[in-house]
């Protein structure tokens, strides 16, 4: 039995639209992440960057579950002492709903190479309009 080994030269990448309208926001960054990484595709290889372009919309529409609005904090630090900030995830989709959901893909991939260069892949708007018609998009219906 031989395995098919995708190559660099090889990889052809689609794009696809997920709406987030009304979903978790961890189940939209979950599926974003695997089709950033190509993980859908039969030809999957670890070590090879064969994922896709995703575009996620309506991010504001998108919910956190239970108490996260108030229990959840995005948290920075400088590095100096008392250089802790913190942000509560209520104001954080009220103000920045695109930087809440490309966290939460950042943290569902892996820590290296790959996955940096999959988030250049990664488009998030807060409504329902984006600018890549030309590339025609697919909608994402598997969830």
């Amino acid at each position: 039995m031989s395995t098919t080994l995708a190559k660099k030269e090889t990889v052809s990448r689609k794009w696809y639209i997920l709406d987030a309208a009304g979903k978790p926001m961890g189940r939209t960054a979950a599926q974003a992440a695997v089709l950033l990484r190509g993980k859908h595709k039969p030809d999957y290889t670890p070590n090879v960057d064969c994922g896709d372009f995703v575009i996620i919309i309506n991010a504001d529409k998108a919910v956190l579950t239970g108490k996260k609005l108030e229990q959840k904090y995005y948290r920075t630090h400088s590095g100096w002492v008392g250089g802790l900030k913190e942000t509560q995830y209520k104001r954080l989709m009220a103000e920045r709903p695109e930087f809440a959901m490309q966290l939460a893909v950042k943290g569902m991939l892996a820590k290296n190479k790959l996955s940096r260069s999959a988030m250049t892949r990664l488009h998030i708007y807060k409504g329902s309009e984006h600018k890549h018609a030309a590339q025609k998009p697919e909608a994402w219906t598997q969830e």
